[in-house]
């Protein structure tokens, strides 16, 4: 749509460079100290399809200055919109954060891969920046990272909330990790809270708490004539949510004045640090790398949600690469000539198929096979389960079918099994056999492996 010339527009076009000019001079401490504005549900609200010139051009200065800023750590500084958390707690984890610089740097180096996705995905939807400092909460921005509970990725879903916003989980990949899909789902679902509370601080309480626990507690407090803000109904949480709020406060306080807090943020350029790749077919992992040219460790921070050794899926299927290596991956890719995958699938149809028997029919070892399908040394592999294999030359040129992929399972009896069969022989009645009978030794009492993964905090 072509915009009219006017002399208001004019006017603007002309001073919309000095106005930026300005509040580029402001330094960081002035740009902290502005007020914050929490989002109205108006201010939230699409434009309309026939915006008027003047609200175009503003739109468009805006988008110009966020782009403009060399720092990512900026960009959320000036979109910080959550009114700000005042009270012990928030002093007392501020406190944690600065006298803790090593585990800001480490925590800050991971984020460096992320934020500027998750920050450009949050202005996209007209939502707080410091949202973007939610992981650091989370999982220091591990999307690897698992909690006691099973909450999984940077995000922390929860395996049922993560198929609510249609994060599939299955043998082959968790897309609760992945960096794209678990962003999208993240703030999907933070903006149906906010929609739903109207207060972004109760909307990041729910994040951790669930909806259903926070409106009991506004509906238990608006009974007894008490607050339901985030403070009023704290009491009521449990420890974690009612650190929740605060842990994000210091982390926009840290953030907002990191000379302050004696911390050195690591300069986070504002570019885009991954692009994404279409796949054609299935492919190795460590094929993938290679012809992208990173080591494996630097291909899965970006593509942490494939759990196996091969990338399976439809055409849908992407893989994340720096844009340095994008271009690698292509050019490599072209001159390849050989297969992308070494993987099937076999799918165990009953106990007779160990993993020493499949091992020696796909001409492979037991190790290979426990190894590919994370089955534990003393796993043993349940009817039905769905692993992964050696290609044979039969199926070298046979990706894995959508419909395999998407609905395979490993199911894995880890206990330990007693011999069947006794090792010792009772001696007869009147045997003239002198030796001493073999003493009874008592069997080992079946237990299950225990302990569940924690969540990673480095």
């Amino acid at each position: 749509m072509r915009l009219k010339y006017t002399p208001l527009l004019a006017a603007l076009i002309i001073a919309a460079p000095a106005i930026g000019q300005a509040v580029e001079s402001a330094s960081s401490a002035e740009r902290a100290n502005l007020p914050l504005i929490p989002l109205s549900p108006a201010a939230k609200a699409p434009a309309p399809e026939l915006a008027s010139p003047s609200k175009n051009v503003a739109k468009a200065t805006a988008a110009e200055d966020a782009f403009r800023e060399t720092d990512v750590w900026n960009r959320i500084r000036s979109g910080y919109a959550i009114p700000d958390l005042n009270n012990s707690l928030v002093a007392k984890h501020t406190n944690w954060y600065a006298e803790r610089p090593d585990y800001m740097a480490r925590a800050s180096a991971r984020a460096s891969l992320y934020l500027f996705h998750v920050v450009s995905e949050l202005e996209k939807r007209n939502m707080p920046t410091e949202l973007a400092l939610l992981p650091f909460v989370e999982s220091a921005f591990n999307p690897t990272a698992v909690s006691s509970a099973n909450a999984g990725g940077m995000w922390q879903f929860m395996p049922g909330t993560g198929r609510d916003f249609n994060l599939k989980q299955n043998a082959f990949k968790d897309d609760r990790r992945s960096v794209l899909a678990s962003t999208d789902a993240a703030l999907t679902y933070l903006q149906r809270l906010y929609d739903m509370f109207g207060d972004w601080q109760l909307a990041l309480a729910a994040y951790n708490w669930g909806e259903g626990s926070v409106q009991k507690a506004i509906a238990k407090n608006r009974a007894a004539g008490k607050p339901t803000d985030f403070e009023g109904l704290s009491e009521l949480m449990p420890a974690e949510t009612r650190n929740y709020v605060p842990k994000l406060q210091a982390l926009k306080n840290v953030v907002a004045n990191p000379a302050r807090y004696s911390q050195t943020l690591p300069l986070i350029h504002n570019e885009p640090y991954f692009t994404a790749v279409d796949k054609t077919s299935d492919i190795d992992l460590t094929i993938a790398a290679q012809l992208a040219e990173l080591s494996v460790d630097e291909f899965k921070a970006l593509n942490p949600q494939f759990k196996r050794p091969v990338i399976t899926g439809g055409e849908q299927t992407q893989i994340l690469l720096p844009k340095e290596n994008a271009e690698k991956f292509h050019l490599n890719l072209a001159q390849w000539g050989r297969a992308l995958s070494t993987w099937t699938t076999h799918k165990v149809t009953g106990a007779r198929e160990s993993i020493a028997s499949l091992a020696s029919k796909f001409r492979t070892t037991p190790d290979v096979i426990r190894q590919a399908n994370n089955i534990p040394s003393r796993g043993v592999l349940k009817a039905g389960s769905t692993i992964l294999v050696p290609k044979l030359s039969t199926s070298a040129n046979v990706d894995i079918p959508a419909e395999i992929a998407e609905n395979a399972t490993v199911a894995i009896d880890t206990t330990e099994r007693v011999a069947k069969r006794s090792n010792y022989r009772q001696a007869k009645a009147g045997s003239s056999n002198t030796k001493s009978p073999i003493k009874l030794v008592k069997a080992r009492v079946s237990r299950a492996d225990a302990g569940k993964a924690r969540r990673t905090r480095n």
